[in-house]
């Protein structure tokens, strides 16, 4: 299960919602321990068109070293699918956000992070918000759990805010 704080999942939308009808892409960065991400970090699509979506390598790269010395890591690859027809499931049985053939090889490469992908046939439309991890060398959905904070996300409680 991939939990993510509400004000996260908020900041993969608008983003997406921007850069419709391009693909938009970001990673979600944490803590080196633990699987809990603390900021989203808006990235450049270098593709350019509606159907993929590529890191900047000069971002990448920059992202990396400040990961290295804050002591962070990435936990979500992020992006969105802009060119899907509204519907729940696809004809093939999928639903609209599911992984491309080659989400699923890049997939390969960083098989420890989840992949979030945000389906979206309109700026203004309502996102389907998937998410995916590699088994057996398939993409396998999980479910998200969104929360206000991290601090009571597996008590239920959600009472006291979270500090971190």
């Amino acid at each position: 299960m991939l939990v993510l704080r509400a004000d996260l999942v908020d900041e993969i939308v608008a983003h997406a919602r921007r850069e419709y009808p391009l693909e938009s892409c970001g990673q979600l960065v944490g803590p080196e321990a633990g699987d809990e991400p603390g900021r989203y970090v808006p990235m450049t699509n270098t593709d350019g068109i509606e159907s993929d979506f590529a890191f900047s390598p000069k971002e990448d790269i920059r992202l990396e070293r400040e990961l290295d010395e804050a002591g962070e890591r990435r936990i979500v690859v992020v992006h969105s699918h802009t060119r899907v027809p509204r519907r729940p499931l696809t004809d093939t049985g999928l639903p609209e956000a599911y992984p491309s053939v080659k989400d699923v090889e890049f997939m390969g490469w960083t098989p420890d992070q989840h992949w979030l992908i945000v389906g979206l046939t309109a700026a203004d439309a309502e996102p389907e918000v998937r998410s995916y991890r590699l088994a057996d060398g398939e993409p396998a959905e999980e479910e998200i759990q969104v929360v206000e904070s991290y601090m009571f996300a597996h008590t239920g409680s959600d009472d006291v805010p979270d500090h971190r």
